[in-house]
C-alpha cells in the first residue's frame, strides 16, 4: 500500500480530522489509520469489522486506531488483529505523531490508558470532503456537559476553544484560497469562548469573523446546544443573525427530544418551551431561516405519549432538517442503566420522525419557490442555498465552486428545480 489509507467513522468533526491526519501521515506506506466513533454501538461495530477486514485482506498492513472509541477503551482496540498502535485524540493531529518511525514499537498499541485531553485543538482549517467551495473550520473541542446518554466527553475531554485571532487568520486563509463558505465546527461550538480571557461568546466570534473577513460570502454553524444560544445567554448571537446577511439563515439545534420529562432524564439544559421560543424568535428575525435538529428516538423510559410530544413538536415548529438516531446504549453512561425501550419501538419511532422531517423539509422548500436564492454550486448542476436547500439547475451542468442567484420553480424528488434568476 503506497501512502496511508484513512478510514473514518462518525461525525463531521471526525471527517475534518481525518483529512488533517491524511495530510500528516500520507508518507506512511503500508499503513491504515482507522478514525473511530463512540456515539453509537453501530459505529463502533462498523469500525471493528473494518479492522478485521483490513487485516484479512492485507496481513502485512500496519493498522493504527484513533478517535473517540479508541480514546475511551484503548486496550480493547489494541487487542484486535493487525492493530499495531493506538493514537489518542489529543495526539492524532500533531505532526510529530505521524513522523516516520514514531510509535512503531509493540508497546505503542498496548497502552491501557491514553494521555489526558487538555490542549486546545490546533487552529488548522480543513476543506470539506467533495467540496470546492465550502470549508470546515474547527473552533472548539470537547464538552463540559453531562448528558446521560453521551460518552463523548470521555473521548474528547473538556471544552477548549481556539482563540479568536487564530480562527480569523485561518478564515482569511480559506477565503484567499477560494472558499466562499466557512462552517464553524467542533464538539460543542455554542460553548466557544468560556475558557478564553473575558469569556467571549459564540456571537462575538461570528461577528469578529464577518468583520475581519469581508470577502467571506457565507458563514454557517454546525450543531448548536439550544441552552447556550437563548437570547439571555448570547444576545450578540441574535444581533448577528438579525443584522448580518452573510450569516447563513440556517440553525441546526442539538434538541434530542421535545418532552420535558425525557429532556430532564437526558440531563439536557433546555426545556420544550425554551426550544419553541428560540425557533419562533429565529423566524421573527430571519423569516427565511431553515431550522434543523438532532433527535434521539426511543430514549430509555420514553412512553408513547412522550414520543408523540417530540413528533408533534417537529410538525408544530416546522423543523425542516432532522438527524434522527434510534437510542444506542453506551456502557458507562447513566442512561444505559435506565429501563430500556424495545429496539423495534426505537426504530419505528425513528421512522415516524424521519417521515415527519421529510414532510417539513418539502413544505419549507416549496415556500422558497419563486424566490431568488444565493446558491453555492457543489456538484455538477447542484448546489445549496443559504437556507441549506438543495437545488438543481435546469439545462447545462454548472461546475463546482460557482456562486449563482437561482430561482426555484418546482420541487421534484427531494430537490428544488431552479433556473438562473
Amino acid at each position: 500500500m503506497s501512502g496511508a489509507e484513512v478510514l473514518t467513522f462518525g461525525c463531521r468533526l471526525n471527517l475534518h480530522e481525518s483529512d488533517r491526519i491524511a495530510a500528516l501521515a500520507g508518507h506512511l506506506d503500508d499503513t491504515a489509520i482507522v478514525n473511530t466513533c463512540a456515539v453509537t454501538a453501530a459505529a463502533e461495530r462498523q469500525a471493528r469489522q473494518a479492522i478485521r477486514k483490513l487485516h484479512r485482506a492485507s496481513p502485512a498492513t500496519r493498522i493504527v486506531v484513533t478517535g473517540c472509541a479508541a480514546q475511551i477503551a484503548p486496550a480493547r482496540w489494541a487487542a484486535l488483529p493487525g492493530v499495531a498502535r493506538i493514537v489518542g485524540n489529543g495526539e492524532k493531529l500533531r505532526p510529530e505523531t505521524w513522523a516516520a518511525g514514531e510509535g512503531t514499537g509493540e508497546t505503542a498499541g498496548k497502552r491501557a490508558a491514553l494521555p489526558a485531553l487538555t490542549d486546545a485543538p490546533p487552529a488548522t482549517p480543513v476543506v470539506e470532503h467533495g467540496s470546492h467551495i465550502r470549508a470546515l473550520l474547527q473552533v472548539q473541542q470537547g464538552c463540559d456537559h453531562g448528558c446521560t446518554f453521551c460518552i463523548i466527553p470521555q473521548g474528547r475531554g473538556p471544552s477548549r476553544s481556539v482563540p479568536v485571532e487564530a480562527v480569523i487568520a485561518n478564515a482569511q486563509s480559506l477565503v484567499a484560497a477560494g472558499h466562499a463558505e466557512i462552517v464553524l465546527t467542533g464538539v460543542d461550538i455554542a460553548s466557544w469562548g468560556h475558557d478564553l480571557p473575558g469569556r467571549p461568546r459564540l456571537g462575538t466570534l461570528c461577528r469578529s469573523i464577518l468583520d475581519a473577513v469581508p470577502g467571506l460570502a457565507r458563514l454557517r454553524l454546525s450543531s448548536l446546544d439550544p441552552a447556550a444560544i437563548l437570547p439571555e445567554s448570547d444576545p450578540d448571537f441574535w444581533a448577528v443573525l438579525a443584522g448580518e446577511s452573510r450569516f447563513a439563515p440556517h440553525l441546526h439545534l442539538s434538541l434530542q427530544a421535545a418532552s420535558d420529562l425525557v429532556l430532564k432524564r437526558m440531563k439536557r439544559r433546555h426545556s420544550r418551551a425554551q426550544a419553541g421560543e428560540l425557533i419562533a424568535r429565529a423566524r421573527a428575525v430571519r423569516p427565511d431561516i431553515g431550522i434543523g435538529a438532532d433527535l434521539i428516538a426511543g430514549f430509555p423510559t420514553e412512553t408513547d405519549e412522550q414520543a408523540a410530544e417530540t413528533l408533534d413538536f417537529v410538525r408544530a415548529y416546522r423543523i425542516a432538517y432532522l438527524h434522527v438516531f434510534p437510542y444506542s446504549e453506551r456502557p458507562g453512561t447513566p442512561a444505559a442503566r435506565m429501563p430500556s425501550v424495545p429496539n423495534a419501538l426505537r426504530r419505528s419511532r425513528a421512522a415516524a420522525l424521519r417521515e415527519a422531517g421529510e414532510e417539513m423539509r418539502d413544505a419549507f422548500w416549496r415556500g422558497l419557490i419563486g424566490r431568488d436564492l444565493d446558491v453555492l454550486m457543489e456538484g455538477e448542476g447542484t448546489g445549496r442555498s443559504a437556507q441549506f436547500a438543495l437545488l438543481r439547475v435546469r439545462g447545462a451542468p454548472v461546475r463546482r465552486g460557482v456562486r449563482l442567484t437561482l430561482r426555484p420553480i418546482a420541487l421534484d424528488g427531494g430537490v428544488l428545480l431552479a433556473e438562473t434568476a
